[in-house]
């Protein structure tokens, strides 16, 4: 049982006389209801109150739960008096004076002060001076939201909050606890008109409440109060509990992919070779590639400093930068002006990267394709990456291309291409990494759109181990991580 449906049980149990006994020297509700009746009536020969109209009897069908014997089913207007604010033209608001209480300044039991607006104190608008014990109901949108007011501040009551002034001789704590309970918000709740999320006047004033003699409502809110502070620390600890649990995945991914990059998840093995080896064998590639005149000489990347290394690695592997073993490319700026919903060539945006997949529910294409744009076609097993920030707050938008429509890179999305050096699941391992995000966080360019560049990705400095060790990684990962799925 939730912490809500917990106090919602209290609470009900409280309203049926269940939750303490009932001692027959007390009375009956039938006699507390008849003292109002008096003081009511005294109060209006006095002129303080309204006469008001006749409430309708209470019917069978509006009975929904027993009662003891000694309670007595009532209106919520039998026992108090319900008052509607004044509509206050927002245009005459001031910046001081006295609070004017909107509906947006209700918040869960309290008067809200923050977006406060004000109004001047005039004496023909005494009648809408807020009460001291009085409460604050919403009667329109947020239904539920309610106030109790008991600091004597002079406010004023807007239209569309309802003011319940209570008996002075009833217990209105009881009463407090009584519009709380789950029937009486869900009935304004179904009773919210269609049109405006308005609930009427007679919801409230008709209200049928089982009404206890004096003594025993006092004894039920004692009661409550010694209960429900119980509950607010069960709740604190329920709710650092699921917070826990919803963590506790995620927590566990990173964990293991923490490991996974340090050389903590798998054996090391002599005979797979180092990574110096490997790096070696990929500047021997570029090499050759740049003779070729297959890709173009590159500026030297500077010395990585001990400052730059964050943690321990196997005495096997490498510290490089990124840019020094990957084929990097940033996206084509094509004009958003020749953009289609249906065309020859698709293109892949920063929006079409999810967390780990790609998606195609915003897909734009191009009728036409320049010559110079082939080199940004992505192939599939392409690791692309978004650029553009916010992209950190729900995962880093990484994903492996596995799709064979003719797509192509759209600027601020980074194409990474595996080399002989390292596969393209452990780049996608080494981008979704706490190392990566560590290293480029805080880091961006632009202004209308904040972004990372490809030159911070390569900058990157990551641990690079045997290829053969790479690959035993990712296959432990991927026997590991559906685990953490499944914990979600």
């Amino acid at each position: 049982m939730t912490p809500q449906e917990l106090k919602a049980s209290i609470l009900q149990l409280a309203i049926q006389g269940k939750l303490v006994p009932q001692i027959s020297e007390e009375g009956t509700g039938e006699e507390l209801f008849l003292q109002i009746q008096e003081e009511k009536q005294l109060l209006i020969k006095a002129g303080t109150i309204k006469k008001e109209k006749p409430l309708p009897k209470i019917t069978e069908d509006e009975i929904v739960f027993d009662i003891p014997e000694n309670w007595k089913w009532i209106r919520l207007s039998d026992v108090g008096q319900l008052k509607n604010g004044y509509s206050f033209k927002s245009t005459e608001y001031t910046s001081t004076g006295i609070q004017v209480v909107r509906i947006s300044d209700l918040g869960e039991d309290a008067i809200l002060s923050n977006d406060a607006v004000y109004y001047p104190l005039k004496d023909d608008l005494s009648p809408y001076i807020i009460e001291n014990n009085s409460f604050l109901i919403c009667m329109t949108g947020s239904i539920g939201k309610l106030a109790w007011v008991r600091d004597r501040v002079l406010r004023y009551l807007n239209q569309r909050v309802g003011m319940f002034v209570p008996s002075s001789i009833c217990c209105s704590a009881y009463l407090w606890y009584f519009l709380h309970a789950a029937h009486v918000i869900n009935g304004w709740i179904r009773a919210k008109t269609s049109t405006n999320g308005n609930i009427k006047t007679s919801d409230i004033t008709e209200l049928v409440v089982p009404f206890p003699p004096l003594a025993e409502q006092e004894r039920i809110v004692a009661k409550l109060e010694q209960i429900l502070p119980q509950i607010d620390r069960y709740e604190a600890a329920w709710n650092k509990l699921e917070d826990f649990n919803k963590r506790f995945p995620v927590d566990m991914q990173k964990s293991i992919l923490q490991m996974a990059i340090q050389g903590k998840l798998v054996p090391q093995l002599p005979e797979e070779g180092t990574g110096e080896e490997l790096y070696q064998q990929i500047q021997a590639e570029k090499q050759r590639l740049i003779k070729a005149g297959t890709i173009k000489k590159e500026k030297p990347l500077p010395e990585i400093t001990e400052d730059e290394i964050p943690f321990d690695i196997p005495e096997s592997w490498k510290w490089i930068k990124l840019g020094s073993v990957i084929d990097i490319l940033s996206g084509f700026a094509f004009k958003s002006t020749d953009f289609k919903k249906e065309g020859k060539y698709r293109l892949l945006r920063g929006i079409n990267l999810s967390v780990g997949n790609t998606r195609w529910d915003d897909t734009v294409y191009v009728d036409e394709m320049p010559e110079k744009c082939a080199s940004f076609q992505i192939l599939k097993g392409d690791v692309l990456i978004g650029l553009d920030r916010p992209w950190i707050s729900d995962g880093i938008r990484v994903a492996i291309y596995d799709d064979d429509e003719n797509t192509y890179l759209v600027q601020r999305v980074l194409r990474i291409r595996e080399t002989v050096a390292i596969t393209k699941e452990y780049i996608a391992l080494l981008l979704r990494s706490n190392l990566f995000r560590n290293a480029v966080e805080g880091e961006t360019t632009g202004i209308s759109v904040p972004h990372i560049s490809p030159r911070q990705v390569g900058d990157v400095v990551v641990p690079l181990p045997p290829l053969a060790e790479q690959k035993r990684i990712v296959a432990k990962l991927d026997e590991i991580l559906p685990l953490c799925e499944r914990l979600k």
